[in-house]
């Protein structure tokens, strides 16, 4: 369960020390992964490591015309942050209250509540109003509210081109919007997924022999084309995916939708629950193609039977069956 901002007190109480890191935690990736493992191993097994996550982001409440889309729902980054090492996640409402605070108003109001004796951020950490404290106020103001701040380095990446890069949410964001989701997963310490609803499509793949399931999110998709990945269901099986991003160029529809044809499902995707409405994950591990257009079904259905045989090959070592 997430906690509000107003029930950052009751950690005072907690035995022994507590390590707080805060920010957006998009997509929680590997330099988050280092902030949550320094946290640890400040505070130890007998401490506890307090994430404190943004929700929505800041600039959907200060500039929503200007918010990118999101990598994580912030029930995946939750679920993330606890694995990483967090004992417990506290969602912030970015209000315009909390957001026009001065550094020294969000040190005594939100950071000295939760009786924090570490905060881990990395060296490009910015807070209160106007972005005014950075880390080097923060470590000022602990002096004062008893806590130290440790400032992580930046963890670089080394990317499929040979390029090194520094881990960051805009990174990865940059990557999966130009569909080079291996490089996003190197940056994320796993595989990109985003989570959505099926929702009801126009049933031409029902028509053609492909079956498939249209999600609604609000994740970043990657770029137009088609993929290779592991779709997961509600109930924990996870199954070999063929997704399709972007408009249906043969059928001139110029709505973008992400689509997944499960292999060897041997009905329609979702068959045995409510048609439609039930949550589902999709797992992006591969690239394969371009978004073509067609002269017709029948070359399309042909393409999509290569597409098809060739995601099974390239999913063959995938270790399948559990959600993610």
């Amino acid at each position: 369960m997430l906690d509000s901002v107003e029930g950052v007190s009751e950690w005072r109480t907690s035995a022994g020390e507590t390590a707080l890191t805060i920010g957006n935690f998009d997509g929680c990736h590997v330099g988050h992964g280092a902030l949550v493992r320094k946290a640890r191993a400040l505070v130890g097994s007998g401490g506890r490591v307090v994430a404190m996550c943004f929700w929505p982001h800041p600039t959907a409440v200060l500039r929503p015309e200007s918010a990118a889309p999101v990598l994580s729902t912030i029930e995946r980054r939750e679920r993330l942050l606890r694995e990483m090492g967090a004992d417990e996640v506290i969602r912030l409402e970015p209000t315009p209250a909390l957001l026009g605070m001065t550094p020294e108003a969000f040190v005594s109001g939100v950071i000295a509540g939760t009786g924090a004796t570490h905060v881990v951020e990395g060296g490009d950490f910015r807070f209160g109003k106007g972005r005014a404290g950075d880390v080097g106020t923060l470590a000022a103001l602990g002096r004062s509210h008893g806590f130290e701040v440790h400032v992580v380095e930046t963890v670089e990446v080394s990317m499929s081109d040979q390029q090194i890069a520094p881990a960051s949410s805009s990174l990865v964001r940059w990557l999966v919007s130009n569909g080079r989701v291996e490089d996003a997963a190197r940056v994320l310490g796993r595989a990109y997924v985003i989570d959505g609803v099926v929702e009801r499509g126009d049933r031409r793949g029902r028509e053609i022999g492909f079956p498939t399931a249209n999600v609604r999110t609000e994740c970043l998709p990657p770029m137009e084309g088609i993929y290779a990945g592991l779709v997961h269901l509600e109930d924990g099986r996870s199954m070999t995916g063929a997704i399709h991003v972007g408009r249906r160029l043969t059928f001139d529809d110029p709505r973008p939708t992400v689509e997944a044809f499960v292999l060897d499902w041997g009905g329609p995707v979702g068959e045995g629950r409510r048609e439609y409405g039930w949550k589902i994950a999709v797992e992006f591990r591969y690239w394969v193609r371009d978004q073509l257009k067609f002269a017709g079904v029948e070359p399309l259905v042909e393409q999509m039977r290569r597409d098809v045989a060739r995601v099974g090959e390239m999913m063959s070592g995938v270790a399948q069956g559990v959600g993610a």
